[in-house]
């Protein structure tokens, strides 16, 4: 019998439709959800996600505001900005997968923005552990040396352009993901040119919120050849989760039997010994937590 998955539409807080798509696990033993990071539609998680069904877990991926299968026709008439999709769209992500996975502990996968923004979700409590992959403060100046010339052109050269003659950012070439919002691109890179990225926005300017609030164990890979989350990063990033228990797991490729992982590479194919490791930590003690 073929494993069961099916595309849905999700309404996000505020009623805006997100892209969904559902992997159902035959007896399952917990439900995850997968966040990605910004600019990824949710198919490039496809291969992840079918991984944990074969291992006995639900899983959910979707698309923010935006992106992908959630892009309005109209994308440069999108009034939103990026804390959306912590505030609106994750909860609702939750909710459904909760939904779909009745009684079950519910885990959660942040890919980069995707663990930045679990402290926007007023749901947060409903996840019983996270893993964060490839998450790290967005900050420019802590980023590789090589990095730093393409992340500045397109903070002030790609990007204005961009925004300047279709009212969005543009996908392909030199940004690599989707078309991305204007109110995505202008707050991401308000924060990736402030040494202290968000921490000092959430004292008042990104009230309300619950990063405070995240107590639920958070283990953070990271990865050598990542020019964006490398420890130093990832641990600032963790400051804004103060009370949440974490530690953090350091990886070359060649651990992994790959040339590369770099920021995106950990769930592309080949990655199944680093999905089973994080699968497997996502599960350990899990029964029994928040559902």
């Amino acid at each position: 019998m073929p494993i069961e998955s099916r595309n849905l539409t999700i309404p996000a807080r505020d009623g805006f439709p997100l892209s969904a798509r559902l992997f159902l696990a035959e007896r399952p033993a917990g439900a995850v959800l997968v966040s990605a990071g910004t600019g990824f539609p949710k198919g490039f998680y496809e291969r992840f996600a079918r991984h944990a069904q074969s291992k006995g877990l639900t899983a959910l991926t979707y698309d923010f505001r935006g992106i992908a299968g959630s892009r309005p026709d109209d994308l440069a008439a999108l009034k939103m900005d990026y804390p959306d999709w912590g505030r609106l769209d994750m909860p609702a992500a939750v909710d459904a997968l909760a939904a779909a996975a009745p009684g079950l502990p519910l885990l959660h996968v942040g890919h980069s923005v995707g663990g930045h923004f679990v402290g926007f979700m007023d749901n947060q409590a409903r996840l019983a552990r996270h893993a964060f992959v490839s998450v790290g403060s967005g900050y420019w100046g802590g980023h590789h040396r090589s990095y730093n010339p393409l992340e500045l052109f397109f903070w002030f050269g790609f990007g204005p352009l961009s925004l300047a003659r279709r009212g969005y950012v543009k996908g392909g070439g030199l940004w690599a993901g989707t078309d991305l919002p204007r109110g995505v691109f202008e707050t991401w890179r308000r924060w990736c040119l402030n040494p202290r990225y968000f921490e000092d926005e959430l004292k008042d300017r990104l009230r309300p919120h619950q990063f405070d609030a995240v107590s639920a164990p958070i283990r953070s890979w990271i990865f050598t050849d990542d020019p964006i989350a490398t420890p130093e990063t990832a641990r600032r990033l963790m400051r804004v989760y103060p009370h949440a228990p974490w530690d953090m797991v350091v990886t070359r490729p060649a651990d992994l039997g790959a040339t590369r992982v770099g920021h995106e590479g950990a769930f592309r194919r080949g990655m199944e010994p680093l999905w089973d490791q994080i699968l497997g930590w996502l599960v350990e003690d899990a029964v029994g937590g928040p559902t």
